[in-house]
């Protein structure tokens, strides 16, 4: 019994220095990241993970898209536009120089600058709309935690592929600067302007 025992311990041991030593593209320590908003904290998956690519298998049943890397949910994201269709090894790369950016300008994990990115760019209420007697009638309603997720990430993409169309700005300076912005909350970004229109909105249908 005590040789299981010390066999058990072993094993975890072994694990657990296995997964202490998976860095993000061979360079960032995803265990190290703190989530501080307690609602979003289960729709945020920071296992270590060396490439972020699971092939989709989290993706099939409800909910378990919450399984999926967060970064690796990031580089979906950007594939959902016509430029990038598809082509999941170029957003892989545009998000891996951006990640460089982001490590060199603000000397911080870039996980969790994309982690504060999302806490203020996910709206916590939106609109829905009801009908009465054949009218269509606004209703504000509190956003699902999975849809803050996800509303995050398409609005720090969107906000990406807009500064860089018909820009000299590459997209992997361009998402680099919509993730610093949108971490520090900045209004300005376009990200968090969105998220303060869709609330300013529900607000006003209370």
């Amino acid at each position: 019994m005590a040789e299981e025992t010390i066999e058990t311990t072993t094993t975890n041991s072994v694990e657990n220095s296995y997964h202490n030593n998976l860095l993000l593209f061979g360079k960032y320590d995803m265990s190290e990241v703190q989530i501080k908003d307690p609602s979003i904290k289960r729709y945020i998956n920071l296992k270590p993970i060396v490439v972020p690519h699971t092939g989709g298998k989290s993706a099939f049943r409800q909910f378990k898209k919450a399984d999926m890397p967060i970064v690796e949910r990031l580089i979906n994201k950007l594939m959902r536009n016509e430029f990038n269709t598809g082509e999941k090894t170029k957003c892989y790369g545009i998000v891996r120089d951006s990640f460089e950016i982001i490590a060199t300008r603000t000397k911080q994990n870039p996980v969790q600058v994309l982690v504060d990115a999302i806490e203020n760019a996910g709206p916590r209420e939106e609109t829905v709309r009801l009908k009465y007697g054949g009218i269509n009638v606004p209703k504000s309603v509190d956003t699902a935690p999975m849809r803050r997720v996800d509303q995050a990430l398409m609005f720090i993409c969107a906000g990406a592929e807009k500064a860089s169309f018909k820009s000299k700005k590459s997209i992997e300076s361009a998402l680099a600067d919509e993730l610093i912005a949108a971490s520090k909350g900045d209004v300005k970004s376009y990200s968090v302007g969105k998220k303060d229109e869709k609330e300013r909105v529900a607000k006003a249908a209370r």
